[in-house]
């Protein structure tokens, strides 16, 4: 046996690599390892979750933020955005919506929009959490103090998404300006997991200077910090960035790297991202194929779904949530899994 898939059967066996390993493995694949290792994610993707993919009704309720990271278009340079906030009345609309579709799982995100005060964000999700108690609330806020993660966690939420996008110091100041650090970012991590939140971290792909290195030192983060939920997806360039004439990411290696998640920590609860599915029109199919078992459709009003351009030609700007709903589900029964209504939890 070649030595990538020996790694493989380490991975799958020890659940962690040494720094080294996990260079040569990455640097190593191929077409016949990938799809050794996709079947080995498969099993354990099957094992503890059967053919089940879980929705999570995405709410993108502001574009606004006070950060500059120099790949997003949200970044608060990017004076051609055209901002939006949502109201609570609209926030509470698209859970309305959401919920008579059968999701059982809303996502928060916005921008670290200081208009937001932790009061005006308690009350939300209060009153997200009153009306739909058999609902799991997730965040995805950014960088907050760890009293603010307590005090959000105590009006009901249950999830935050936190993406340390890089876990490489010097990497990391490539991404962002000097005020943001990955030191900062992690720690955001573990007092989100002692809280008590089901935590969900994540990096991109092919970002500006990545090394398998620096890949390297993203798996072993996950690994030593066992989140519940990891989101990865390639980057994708924004033509209002510092980075609109950088290479993007490839959905081959977003994939590798899918399958190399679910083989290390299999419970986790992995996206096929939409970032993903808008460089490979059939990039959320291959994704559940490489072991991921989540999708998040947008439940966003249409007329904002176009300014949440944190990357160009992003996909279902377009499509009502219903839309967006019954075409995947069409896409997971068309590779043999089914979309799911319950909160899909965290694989205890």
């Amino acid at each position: 046996m070649d030595k990538p898939k020996q790694l493989i059967d380490k991975l799958e066996e020890a659940s962690r690599l040494s720094k080294e390993e996990w260079i040569s493995l990455i640097e190593n694949r191929s077409e016949t390892v990938a799809e050794y290792l996709f079947e080995k994610a498969r099993k354990w993707q099957h094992k503890y979750y059967g053919n089940h993919v879980y929705t999570r009704g995405l709410i993108e309720f502001s574009n606004y933020c006070k950060n500059d990271c120099y790949y997003c278009g949200i970044r608060r340079s990017n004076q051609n955005a055209e901002r939006y906030r949502l109201s609570r009345e609209q926030i509470l609309e698209c859970c309305q919506i959401g919920y008579g579709l059968g999701f059982r799982t809303f996502v928060l995100q916005g921008g670290e929009d200081g208009w937001f005060s932790q009061e005006k964000l308690e009350e939300i999700i209060h009153a997200i959490r009153e009306r739909y108690p058999d609902c799991a609330i997730t965040l995805s806020l950014g960088e907050r103090s760890r009293e603010s993660y307590r005090r959000l966690f105590e009006a009901g939420a249950d999830r935050y998404l936190l993406r340390h996008e890089t876990a490489d110091e010097e990497h990391y100041r490539k991404l962002h300006p000097q005020e943001l650090s990955a030191a900062h970012r992690k720690q955001c991590l573990w007092d989100l997991k002692e809280i008590g939140y089901q935590t969900g971290t994540g990096f991109m792909v092919g970002s500006p200077g990545q090394t398998a290195a620096h890949l390297a030192e993203d798996l072993m983060f996950i690994r030593k910090l066992e989140p519940h939920m990891v989101g990865i997806g390639p980057f994708v360039p924004h033509h209002d960035t510092p980075f609109a004439a950088e290479k993007g990411g490839t959905a081959e290696l977003t994939l590798f790297l899918i399958g190399l998640l679910r083989v290390m920590l299999p419970k986790l609860l992995l996206p096929a991202t939409t970032a993903l599915g808008t460089i490979d029109a059939r990039g959320r199919e291959k994704g559940i194929l490489a072991g991921a078992n989540v999708v998040m459709p947008n439940l966003s009003p249409t007329d904002v779904r176009k300014k949440y351009e944190l990357y160009d030609n992003k996909i279902c700007t377009g499509d009502e949530a219903a839309e967006c709903w019954a075409c995947l589900g069409h896409r997971m029964e068309g590779i043999g899994y089914q979309l799911v209504v319950d909160r899909g939890d965290f694989c205890q």
